[in-house]
């Protein structure tokens, strides 16, 4: 019987379910050209009772492959192979936080990477756990590849358990799904703390330091204890504000900002008193974008290179290497601070 020789095969491997050994054993056996295009696939009940499994499994493994356009049914007839050429239908749901200006490029050159051949959906969660769970639910079972920033909660790993591992990549947030999962994650506590150690000399110039960190928000978490962490042992004076407040601005003070918004409102209110930024304020600023290389003589950066990890996702896709990298962060210096 065509196909359960790479089924059998994948019973070895921990980790996922039976139905999906069955979905990666038929994937392989047209990628052998084992099956042509029009081929018949064994029976539902024939090949439940070839590898010992619930009848149930083969019809959820035969709707998984149905739904992403690899096989189809008639009735009378069965399942049989509707195309051979799987990454040509290849379908990715790629679930991210919000459409940020890095996540765009993550977005853009991930597109390019892939080729025209594969379609990518786009989902948002926003950092909130009803609509992520909501979006995980509903996309299971029906995409060929997952790649996913995922919110550290205690559902994560029960949402994604039944996802199979090489069908699966954790990107920008690292959670700990288990040793076969692969994953291109942003460190962000330690990272954070380096990147302020090596600007001490410059933060030293001004007389306090200001964070602005929204809690209710998909800021990491890292930063701030970075942050705290480093006033301490640098011995300088600071404090974490929810947001930037219009005319809020002091001279000789320098300022951290994560979102653009408040970024954008700090240097219009610069501007409007005339402040120079670098030499009346400071400013480092979180994520990267052509603009900031510009305005005010540059905007001092750190963020980790989204490009990079866009390629590297791109490949897991299209060739199923397994990754597990977490990537540096960058310190871009600039006229700011």
């Amino acid at each position: 019987m065509k196909a359960v020789a790479k089924i059998k095969a994948l019973k070895k491997v921990s980790g996922y379910p039976k139905y999906l050994k069955i979905v990666d054993g038929i994937n392989a056996a047209i990628s052998d050209k084992e099956f042509q295009k029009g081929d018949l696939l064994p029976s539902v009940n024939g090949l439940s009772a070839e590898l010992g499994v619930a009848r149930e499994t083969v019809v959820t493994a035969y709707r998984n492959l149905k739904d992403r356009g690899i096989i189809s049914s008639r009735q009378g007839l069965g399942y049989y192979i509707e195309n051979v050429d799987t990454n040509q239908q290849l379908k990715v749901a790629l679930v991210l936080y919000a459409f940020h200006s890095f996540q765009e490029i993550f977005y853009n050159s991930f597109r390019t990477a892939l080729g025209n051949d594969v379609k990518i959906e786009v989902f948002f969660h926003h950092n909130n756990p009803q609509m992520y769970e909501q979006i995980i639910s509903n996309i299971k079972g029906n995409y060929g590849m997952y790649v996913l920033a995922p919110i550290h909660h205690t559902l994560t790993q029960q949402l994604l358990s039944d996802i199979s591992p090489n069908r699966l990549l954790i990107i920008d947030r690292f959670e700990n799904l288990g040793e076969q999962y692969s994953f291109i994650a942003q460190e962000f506590e330690q990272s954070t703390f380096n990147i302020l150690q090596q600007l001490e000399p410059q933060f030293k110039k001004f007389d306090a330091i200001t964070l602005f960190f929204k809690e209710q928000s998909d800021y990491p978490k890292g930063i701030k204890k970075a942050f705290k962490r480093f006033l301490k042992t640098a011995k300088l004076k600071g404090k974490v504000e929810e947001r930037y407040k219009k005319a809020a601005i002091q001279k000789n003070n320098a300022y951290i900002t994560i979102g653009d918004v408040d970024l954008w409102e700090l240097l219009k209110d610069a501007n409007s008193q005339n402040f120079t930024v670098g030499k009346d304020i400071g400013i480092l600023s979180s994520n990267d974008s052509p603009v900031k290389e510009i305005i005010c003589g540059g905007i001092t950066t750190f963020f980790a290179d989204f490009d990079h990890m866009a390629k590297k996702a791109a490949n897991f896709v299209l060739n199923k290497t397994s990754i597990k990298e977490i990537l540096k962060v960058e310190l871009f210096r600039r006229k700011s601070l």
